[in-house]
């Protein structure tokens, strides 16, 4: 596209948008979102005596949203890199990283306002197809997981009805990876898989579609790279929902249905004498493993600014599991409970709260059972402390995970700083299986202490300055049941980061004081 052509777009785009917004709302906005990082210790506590890592990575992104009475499309492009991961000049196999973010659009079906149509049986019922985010509650099950810079998002329909306060979205998604001819069944594979590997001879071998490498041989080993959010080993095959929430004066209630359906696989290997071989998963087995997730939530206020104890907000929840997991282990007895409250009074707020996620008991634990809840498809890195020590991609304990927190916070016009101070411990008995361990013994449940400060800083509408430093005091049982070994790791992480957040809109004006 030569420079002319380009002036000659942008002016027709802007005579567009002018007149669109006489019949329609039409914004375009943006973000650069950028953060350089020193870790030393994040995710899992780092090997002693080893150097931090520092590196900065950033997200930029445009949003286009439409709204008329009986549609709202969206889409959002982003493009996220690593500065310096690709070389100054690049070459056609690099600069991949452009992607769309979501792409929707909301269809109204009924509502009972707009007198040209004729069903009035619901007050509003709309289908949201395509590209999107699934953001519900706390995002505690089901989020945008914003902080990654990658963010998530999911290719679904959702058809959304709202009627004397009550609302119901009823979701379904159904993935696969590919279209081409040729193709028989439905079975899938993540679609982010390595292509090569590297065989036990050291020989670099091709992966084959629908064959995923694992790090051990034999058996179901873990995979040596999760290939989704969560630290999951497999994206779902498909997916079916249901959300009910009502909100009665200050109290919102909400339950969760909701059942994921992941491809079955079977243990093979890949390659000969003379190259070696590659170990892992071929997903070509008729059938999927089905777990359902349910619960409901319960969140509310009491109390104003003016009340002797300032404003309350409260939160309970609990949440079960069922089924099979995406290894075909069977789900018996999973949960997930906690509570907290929350006390402001002017700029200052605080609050304790405690939580489980349940995990395997080494005393009652069966052979093909887990116990062992996943939070599907959250945003941890809110809920259980942010140096992602647990259900993210670096793992959690399979003896799940026990939380009670502090959380203070203070809020003024341009500034906000808050500490939480996390207490993990495992929720069930975990073995002690290194070599020097008595038979039968157990590890100590205490995991660690974690301190996490951020401080947010508007610099004016459109920008915000982050500054957040975050410690981690681990424990021998921390090292264990997360990496497997003890004694060889630096008990001490700590990561601190910086961040610039810039989210221009494109039709924003400034207001400009009339003087008489």
């Amino acid at each position: 596209m030569t420079l002319s052509t380009l002036r000659v777009a942008l002016v027709c785009f802007t005579m567009l948008a002018t007149n669109t917004l006489l019949y329609a709302q039409f914004s375009l906005t943006g973000q650069l979102r950028t953060r350089t990082e020193v870790r030393n210790g994040l995710g899992n506590l780092a090997p002693k005596d080893s150097p931090a890592a520092v590196f900065t990575s950033q997200r930029a992104r445009l949003t286009f949203n439409y709204k008329w009475d009986r549609v709202t499309f969206q889409t959002a492009v982003q493009d996220v890199r690593v500065w310096g991961q690709d070389a100054a000049t690049i070459d056609n196999v690099d600069g991949n990283r452009l992607m769309v973010h979501e792409a929707w659009a909301d269809i109204t079906l009924a509502n009972s306002a707009d007198t040209t149509l004729k069903f009035k049986l619901i007050q509003n019922l709309s289908l949201k197809i395509g590209r999107q985010e699934l953001v519900y509650d706390d995002v505690r099950l089901l989020g945008n997981l914003d902080w990654l810079q990658q963010g998530r998002r999911f290719d679904a329909a959702l058809l959304k009805a709202q009627h004397l306060g009550w609302a119901l979205d009823l979701g379904v998604g159904f993935n696969q990876n590919t279209d081409a001819f040729g193709t028989v069944g439905t079975f899938y594979t993540a679609g982010n898989a390595p292509a090569t590997a590297l065989s036990t001879q050291n020989v670099t071998l091709a992966i084959p579609a629908g064959f995923l490498p694992t790090a051990g041989r034999g058996g179901a080993p873990v995979l040596a790279t999760p290939l989704s959010t969560n630290g999951q080993n497999q994206q779902f095959k498909s997916f079916q929902m249901a959300y009910l929430a009502r909100k009665v004066n200050q109290t919102k209630f909400s339950a969760l249905l909701f059942k994921d359906d992941f491809q079955k696989y079977r243990v093979d290997s890949l390659g000969n004498a003379a190259q070696g071989y590659v170990y892992g998963r071929r997903y070509d087995v008729t059938g999927v493993n089905s777990r359902l997730t349910y619960g409901a939530m319960l969140t509310g206020q009491l109390g104003n600014a003016a009340s002797p104890l300032g404003k309350v907000q409260w939160q309970v929840f609990g949440y079960g599991q069922n089924g099979h997991d995406r290894d075909g282990l069977l789900i018996r007895d999973a949960y997930h409970y906690g509570g907290n409250v929350l006390f402001q009074k002017g700029p200052l707020s605080f609050g304790p709260g405690y939580e489980v996620l349940s995990g395997n008991n080494a005393n009652t634990s069966k052979a093909g059972e887990t116990s062992r809840f996943d939070p599907l498809y959250g945003t941890p890195h809110r809920h259980w402390g942010y140096m992602d020590y647990f259900y993210v991609g670096t793992g959690a304990p399979a003896g799940g995970l026990q939380d009670a927190f502090v959380k203070v916070k203070y809020t003024a016009n341009r500034l906000t700083a808050g500490l939480d101070a996390h207490y993990f411990a495992l929720a069930a008995p975990t073995a002690n299986r290194m070599t020097d361990a008595p038979a039968g013994s157990l590890i100590d449940p205490k995991l660690g202490i974690e301190y996490d400060f951020v401080a947010t800083y508007a610099l004016n509408k459109l920008t915000a300055l982050e500054l957040g430093y975050s410690l981690m005091n681990g424990t021998n049982s921390l090292e264990y049941a997360k990496q497997g070994t003890m004694n060889q790791k630096d008990k001490l992480g700590t990561w601190a980061y910086l961040m610039i957040n810039i989210r221009p809109d494109f039709f924003y004006t400034k207001p400009v004081a009339i003087r008489p």
